[in-house]
Parts: structure tokens; C-alpha cells; sequence
């Protein structure tokens, strides 16, 4: 056996600032937070702290609410490097965990009062969700050259993400063992939330995706085998901008006057399965939200009744696209959604697709 790698040390704190976020950070992950939100966190705090640096703020108690109102402007003027100012939607995202992390200290007794409490965070419009047709992701799908290795790899992480709507991270760490191709599922372990489960995922992306398997995981694999399903070009599991770039740059390839990466196609898939007539529970379940809104509940529905639902609604779940007959010959009638789901509740789902979207942004501040 090999030795375990060495942990990397801590980086030393240089202010009392940076020692609680450290310690805050430590918190975090002894409470069993995702490895994902801990570094978003980190990141939007870390972002705060360099702007407390440049101008000399190093105590906890050198923090007040007028200070944290200047750190607001600060990012309503913001400019990234394309000259483009910050949404407010990823300003609210920035401002959320200091009031997180200024609570945490109050009541770990560090400061004697919550300085961000009564911060107002700037309001959130709400927005359709940017998609594509069904003419128009077919466009993206045919972009890689499944020709080249790669090429294949990309195309069967295209479908993947298409067919099942999950999320970056979740497509980033699939195991070889998570495809079910016989029951045409996909397991998915420890999504946001730390939760499980298991979605259809429809014919033609197991055939990308056994096809990439056979002819192009062989020749990206670097022993020993991470298991991982999809590898990177030195044989490695994806980073998360990684995947971004690589979605992203097929996005653009097919010239469609839209941009976007692996949010894209989720919002794609909810939205084509919730015009195919999908009940939009079953949606609810392909993305793996636990609520639509504070006052909906929704009951667990069966990996096969969703299969059912999958290959009746999504327009790529056969291998062949072809209308089905019916008994007597002709074709059956449509599927009708059932009744129910109100507009409002469609509104819902895309308003949960769109906050999610911020809280895992494609891109950093820039």
C-alpha cells in the first residue's frame, strides 16, 4: 500500500479576520457542509476580506453595519474584466454568506453583536431562464468531432446532461458503476444536499455513452483507475470550470446567439419535458429539488413511473425517435399533462432553476 497523500497545511491567518474565517471554514466542514458550498463560501468571503485589506480593517470589531454598506456599493459599482457589472442577483449571492458568517460569530460569542443583521440585500427580479429549443440543442449536440477521443467524451457528457437535467457537479463525479444501462437509470450520489437519487436517463445517451466508454475511456484512463466516468485529457476527474469551459465553448461553436454552459441544458431538459406534458412533480424529481415553494409538498414518485414519464416526454429519450402505434393501427394520442400544476407552479420551478443557477455561478468574478 501506498502512502496516504500529505494533507496540505493551512494557510497562517495574517488577521483575527482571516483566523475566524478559518475557523468558520472548519465549522463548516465538521457539520458535514458539501465540499461545494464550503468553497463557494470561501470564496465570496475571501472576496470580502481583500477588500477589508486595502483599506486597513483586520478586527471583527472594526466591522459595522455602515462599513458593510460601503462593501454593497462596492459591489453594485464593481466592473468585471469585460467591463460588465455585477448582476444583482450575484451581488445578493456575495452579501448572504456575511450575514451567515457575522451570525456565526455572534453566537460563538466572538463579536457582541451581529453587525450584517439588518443589512438590506438588494432586491431579486425575477427572469426567464435562458433555453434552447429542440432544433437548437440538437445543433450543440452534433458539435464535438466523435471522431477524436475527446470529441466522443464531449458528446456523451452533452447527452448525459441533456437526457437527465443534473446539475455540474453531480455529471462531474458519476462512477463507471452509476449508469444502469439496462434499466436506462442514473445514480446519483451526494447531489446538493448531500442527498441520493436515481433518474432516467434515455437510450441514445447510453449509446454515446456506452460507444465513449468502449472507444475513448481506454485511451484517456491513467492507472490507477479513478473510476470515474468521465476523464479529462491527462486522465483526471473534471474541475468545475473545466466542465463550463468545455460546455460552454460547444454552446458557442453552434452559433445560436445564445450563451451558456451546464445550466443551459438543465433548464433545456425541465423546460422541452414541461411542454412534452411532464407532471411537473416528475420534473421536480429528474432535478432533485426537495420543494417548488415554502408551501408545496410533493409526494415521491417511482424510478419506473418517472422512466415512463422520461421516454414520453423528453424529446431525446429513444435511440430512434419514432411514433408509437397503437393497437388499431394508428397513432396514440398525445400525451395530456395532467391537471393540476398551475402556471404559477411552473413559474416556480424555473424560479428555484434560476436561484440555482446563482448560488453555483459558471462564472467567477472576473
Amino acid at each position: 500500500m501506498g502512502r496516504p497523500p500529505k494533507k496540505k497545511p493551512q494557510p497562517v491567518p495574517k488577521t483575527p479576520l482571516e483566523a475566524f474565517l478559518l475557523e468558520y471554514l472548519n465549522w463548516m466542514q465538521v457539520k458535514n457542509y458539501s465540499p461545494y458550498t464550503t468553497r463557494n463560501r470561501r470564496i465570496h468571503l475571501q472576496f470580502f476580506l481583500t477588500w477589508c485589506g486595502d483599506r486597513g480593517l483586520a478586527e471583527p470589531s472594526e466591522i459595522t453595519r455602515p462599513v458593510l454598506e460601503r462593501y454593497q456599493r462596492f459591489l453594485f459599482y464593481y466592473r468585471k474584466k469585460n467591463g460588465q457589472p455585477l448582476s444583482f442577483r450575484t451581488q445578493h449571492a456575495c452579501l448572504v454568506p456575511l450575514r451567515v458568517w457575522f451570525r456565526w460569530m455572534a453566537r460563538q460569542n466572538y463579536i457582541l453583536h451581529n453587525p450584517a443583521a439588518d443589512l438590506e440585500l438588494p432586491r431579486i427580479g425575477y427572469r426567464l431562464p435562458t433555453v434552447l429549443t429542440e432544433a437548437e440543442v440538437e445543433q450543440v449536440l452534433q458539435q464535438p468531432d466523435v471522431s477524436d477521443p475527446l470529441g466522443l467524451r464531449d458528446r456523451a457528457l452533452l447527452e448525459t446532461l441533456y437526457s437527465t437535467g443534473m446539475r455540474r457537479m453531480e455529471l462531474i463525479n458519476l462512477k463507471l458503476y452509476d449508469v444502469d444501462s439496462e434499466r436506462g437509470a442514473v445514480t446519483i450520489r451526494q447531489g446538493k444536499g448531500r442527498k441520493d437519487r436515481t433518474v432516467p436517463i434515455g437510450e441514445r445517451a447510453v449509446a454515446w455513452v456506452e460507444k465513449y466508454l468502449r472507444e475513448a475511456r481506454p485511451r484517456l484512463v491513467v492507472e490507477p483507475d479513478p473510476g470515474t466516468l468521465f476523464l479529462t485529457a491527462e486522465g483526471e476527474p473534471f474541475s468545475l470550470d473545466h466542465m463550463t469551459w468545455t460546455v460552454r465553448d460547444h454552446v458557442a461553436a453552434a452559433k445560436l446567439g445564445k450563451m451558456g454552459a451546464c445550466h443551459l441544458l438543465r433548464h433545456t431538459m425541465a423546460t422541452l419535458m414541461l411542454e412534452g406534458g411532464a407532471d411537473i412533480r416528475f420534473i421536480q424529481e429528474m432535478l432533485g429539488h426537495s420543494k417548488l415553494s415554502s408551501t408545496q409538498m410533493y409526494t415521491q414518485v417511482s424510478v419506473r413511473m418517472l422512466k415512463q414519464i422520461h421516454t414520453a416526454t423528453h424529446p431525446a429519450a429513444r435511440l430512434h425517435p419514432h411514433q408509437p402505434q397503437a393497437a388499431n393501427g394508428q397513432p396514440p394520442p398525445a400525451p395530456q399533462p395532467k391537471p393540476g400544476p398551475s402556471e404559477r407552479t411552473a413559474t416556480d420551478l424555473f424560479t428555484t432553476l434560476q436561484a440555482e443557477a446563482e448560488e453555483e455561478p459558471e462564472d467567477e468574478k472576473e
